[in-house]
């Protein structure tokens, strides 16, 4: 076991939490790594807090890069970090995020050694705050207690479980898992090779992390470990906070999605309408005349109708309006 890994950062603004990310690479107990960082144009002294560090970098890691550039947005930073990259396995972690395990990289690399028909390998996450103290989420996730006895959600994947339950069984990482939304924690490690085969990140498909699950889960198996290896930070700029912009985001990269399925004729089936629901896309009640719309679309029989109908879940109170259009696309995705 002494495979290549590189470890990639996409830094920006982050000059309260960078090194600290650096740091827990620096410890891991796994040797054969590499450490590129790609800063997209920080305007905080990001930069001067990973020059500060260069030197044991440089004496820890078998190859270390740095550069900083223009600011030109996280598809292209991620492109950029992965052309880059050497290792026969790939690390992401985001410049405010820490790896929780000293021998996180080592449990990983020691299983996608081992299983040739796996592309991605991750555990769960722990939850930090802004000075690297663990604490956990209450009922809505954007609130956190320090007091486990009080807490609604532990870990990540905790949180993530109320919908998707199957962490610990086969269908963890399938494309069809996956269409309704992303579920996978962070700090996985995926191989270069499974990675150079599949279309790079695009500004067609802004959710980077869901669209980069979709991919990889058409060409290999996922692995999940019920062990904490990573440490998810929440602090006051986390992005997923911010449901407008994800809702929005979910919309462009699923047309994407579909056209890029459509194109290459994948023989993925059609999520019913009950799982649409599931991840909150529908929040308004469904016309009789919309509904049909939708099912006009794909109509495999008279039985798969019924239980559509039965199957759906109609909210009549929302303050989010969902264009039918969208709708009838998430369908054929």
């Amino acid at each position: 076991m002494n495979n290549l890994v590189s470890v990639i950062i996409p830094s920006y603004n982050h000059e309260k939490y960078v090194q600290d990310t650096i740091k827990s690479i620096i410890m891991q107990t796994y040797k054969n790594i590499e450490l590129i960082i790609v800063d997209d144009g920080s305007t905080d002294s990001t930069f001067q807090k990973i020059e500060e560090m260069k030197d044991e970098c440089e004496k820890r890691f078998q190859h270390f890069y740095f550069e900083t550039k223009q600011n030109e947005g996280t598809i292209a930073t991620l492109n950029k970090l992965f052309s880059l990259a050497k290792g026969e396995y790939i690390y992401l972690i985001a410049s405010d995020d820490m790896v929780a395990d000293v021998d996180a990289l080592k449990i990983q690399v020691e299983f996608l050694d081992k299983n040739h028909n796996y592309t991605l390998v991750v555990g769960d996450n722990q939850i930090i705050d802004d000075k690297n103290k663990r604490c956990f989420w209450l009922d809505d996730q954007r609130n956190i207690t320090y007091d486990e006895n009080n807490a609604k959600y532990k870990t990540f994947v905790e949180f993530l479980s109320k919908k998707n339950n199957n962490f610990r069984n086969e269908s963890f990482g399938t494309y069809k898992s996956l269409r309704p939304h992303n579920y996978i924690p962070n700090g996985y490690l995926i191989r270069k090779s499974i990675y150079d085969k599949i279309i790079p990140f695009s500004i067609e498909a802004p959710l980077e992390d869901w669209f980069l699950m979709l991919q990889l889960s058409k060409y290999g198996k996922f692995k999940f470990f019920d062990k904490i290896l990573f440490s998810y930070r929440w602090h006051a700029a986390n992005t997923i906070k911010d449901s407008k912009k994800i809702y929005h985001l979910s919309v462009k990269t699923c047309n994407y999605e579909r056209q890029l399925v459509k194109n290459n004729d994948f023989s993925m089936l059609v999520p019913n309408i009950n799982e649409i629901n599931e991840i909150g896309l529908i929040k308004r009640t469904i016309g009789i005349k919309n509904f049909f719309e939708i099912l006009i679309y794909k109509i495999p029989s008279i039985k798969t109708i019924i239980i559509r109908i039965f199957n759906i879940q109609i909210y009549k109170k929302t303050k989010l309006k969902i264009n039918i259009n969208y709708i009838k696309n998430i369908a054929l995705f």
